[in-house]
């Protein structure tokens, strides 16, 4: 904005780093707007830079001008391990953010993401002023970049580059927020058009357009009553054909018990493959040579035949490449069967919680079995016909297919076994202690976030190749997400890895342990939905919110993120939350430059 007249015209750009709220945003420069009237009084030029916020005037005007100078670099005294690899890494993931912002929204250009070095992450930051042109924005961020291998700041683990038309900033932590507030567009201009010609056009439309409107609604009524008389009759045979289909459809799924007894040798234990809480799981072979696998539903559900046939014929029209087939069901006298397709290679937990077996997935395997499963809960939950909560995902609830991919298996057994709300509270809580959302725990609710806080633990599982139980470290035993959480802060997130695994695929592993631990936030609103996990999984170039602790978190109120570290500014240490100052002192002679940092 520009305020008075030439030649007292004073012209000011304030801005706020993008996370940052408005009324946060007001309160910054208003702030920065004292300091620098108290530590410039007589300058006709000066800059700010707050850790949030810079201010900037100029009797000059200043706008649509990229400026690099004066310009302030600070670093963190602490030395990444490996100098090289960390400036390859850091530059990249910089360059990545300056074209994402000098190509965005004209009214933020600014930009954060996540890179990763020795399981170490890196928190980087870019912005420009939104008046500066995509080359000049691409310019200014562009010379703070390629200075970093030669500069004072190289190989350090924290720095800072400002100058009054853009800023970079990078961290061994986070230290911006995610949520932003972007401001709502400019009004569309208004019309130079003289009132007495916009009365006129007005008048000439209305007469012209409403008679032929009304015309065209007799003719549309007319026709519209001949061939509503000719579709009652074509609705009559629809509804007869629809019927006729569903009773196909449902004789097709039920199958004879003594079929059944003969496949499974009468249930026999030698066909058994396991007991689940909805009931015994066999094994068998139709006639025609099929491999089926049997649940023997538990005795005492409190629905109706009718009311179960029902929902069994819902399920079964659930088509998904990573969810189990329901092939049918038997429903005879006390029994209720479900005939599922049969899944060769077992359970997942057969795999990953077995050290030796364990070593069989590696991380490419392990890492298509993620995906699948976020896939098939995706569809549970907005794709399908129904919306179908879980409510029991779990490793030993994953089957693998010939080629190891992934199928959810019990998917829509809270249904079958009791008619059940899709989300809201329950008295009947189903599921696995350790894979529970907390909300769900203690006071029966559930939704989607039910289903997404299992998915965390499960990701953290396939990542860790260990049980949720426990991890136990000498006499103590540390539950997997606190295992993971106390990590993760503390840069040890390599100690979270499958020893089996190799460290090729460092990043994806990485992105998992990040995406498994903002699953298992306590507050289920913190939580991703599945169609957002699917985009984190599937686009590198998105940047993923900061988890913060987990439920049941051991120990939680006692931890903190590490604060920033010492500071080093022209041989000096200052703390980052000093505001820096900048100057320019015109004099009859000569102009120099005064750098003020307020102790």
């Amino acid at each position: 904005m520009s305020y008075g007249e030439d030649p007292n015209r004073v012209y000011a750009i304030g801005l706020c780093r993008g996370d940052v709220e408005a009324d946060e945003c007001r309160s910054c420069l208003n702030d920065s707007r004292g300091n620098l009237a108290q530590s410039c009084p007589n300058q006709k030029e000066a800059v700010l830079w707050d850790e949030k916020c810079m201010l900037r005037y100029s009797n000059r005007s200043i706008f649509r001008i990229m400026e690099n100078s004066p310009k302030t670099t600070l670093w963190n005294i602490n030395n990444a391990t490996n100098v090289d690899e960390f400036n390859q890494v850091l530059s990249g993931m910089l360059g990545n953010l300056t074209n994402r912002a000098a190509l965005g929204d004209s009214r933020r250009k600014y930009e954060t993401g996540i890179s990763w070095v020795n399981f170490q992450a890196i928190y980087g930051l870019v912005q420009c002023t939104p008046d500066l042109s995509q080359p000049d924005c691409n310019n200014c961020l562009g010379e703070a970049i390629i200075d970093i291998p030669t500069s004072n700041w190289s190989g350090k683990i924290g720095g800072r580059f400002l100058t009054p038309s853009c800023n970079v900033r990078y961290e061994n932590y986070a230290f911006y927020n995610q949520t932003i507030a972007i401001d709502p567009p400019p009004p569309p201009p208004t019309n130079n058009t003289s009132e007495q010609d916009s009365s006129n056009t007005v008048t000439i439309v209305i007469a012209v357009t409403v008679p032929t409107i009304l015309l065209l609604l007799l003719i549309i009524l007319c026709r519209y009553l001949r061939r509503w008389k000719a579709s009652k009759k074509i609705e009559v045979n629809e509804e007869e054909d629809e019927d006729e289909d569903e009773i196909k459809f449902s004789e097709s799924l039920q199958f004879n018990l003594d079929t059944i007894r003969v496949a499974t040798e009468d249930f026999s234990d030698s066909k058994k493959l396991g007991q689940g809480g909805f009931g015994a799981v066999y094994w068998g072979k139709l006639s025609d040579g099929q491999l089926i696998a049997v649940k023997r539903l538990s005795k005492d559900s409190g629905q109706g035949d009718t009311e179960f046939k029902n929902e069994v014929l819902l399920v079964a029209k659930l088509q998904h490449r990573n969810l189990v087939k329901l092939l049918g069901f038997c429903l005879e006298g006390r029994e209720r069967l479900l005939i599922y397709e049969f899944v060769p290679n077992k359970s997942l937990d057969y795999f990953i919680f077995d050290p030796t077996i364990g070593a069989q997935l590696d991380w490419e395997k392990r890492y298509k079995i993620i995906r699948g499963i976020a896939r098939g809960l995706l569809y549970l939950h907005e794709d399908s016909r129904l919306r179908i909560i879980h409510r029991d995902l779990k490793a030993s609830n994953i089957l693998l297919d010939e080629e190891m991919n992934p199928k959810i298996a019990d998917f829509g057994m809270a249904r079958l076994v009791q008619v059940d709300q899709t989300q809201g509270n329950t008295s009947r809580v189903v599921g696995t202690y350790g894979y529970m959302a907390p909300e769900y725990v203690m006071q029966g609710q559930f939704s989607v976030k039910s289903d997404v806080y299992s998915f965390g633990i499960l990701v953290l599982e396939i990542v860790s190749g260990q049980k949720n139980s426990g991890i136990f470290r000498g006499d103590n035993t540390e539950d997997l997400p606190s295992f993971a959480w106390r990590n993760w802060k503390e840069g040890t997130a390599i100690n979270i890895v499958d020893p089996s695994l190799n460290n090729n695929s460092r990043n994806e592993m990485m992105r998992c342990i990040h995406i498994g631990l903002l699953c298992v936030q306590e507050t289920s609103s913190d939580r991703p939905t599945m169609a957002t996990i699917m985009l984190m999984l599937n686009s590198y170039s998105l940047s993923l919110p900061i988890p913060v602790e987990p439920a049941f978190y051991m120990n939680s109120r006692t931890r903190s993120l590490p604060d920033m570290q010492s500071w080093e500014y022209n041989s000096r240490e200052t703390g980052p939350s000093e505001p820096i100052i900048k100057a320019a002192q015109e004099s009859e002679n000569e102009a120099s430059i005064t750098e003020l940092y307020p102790r």
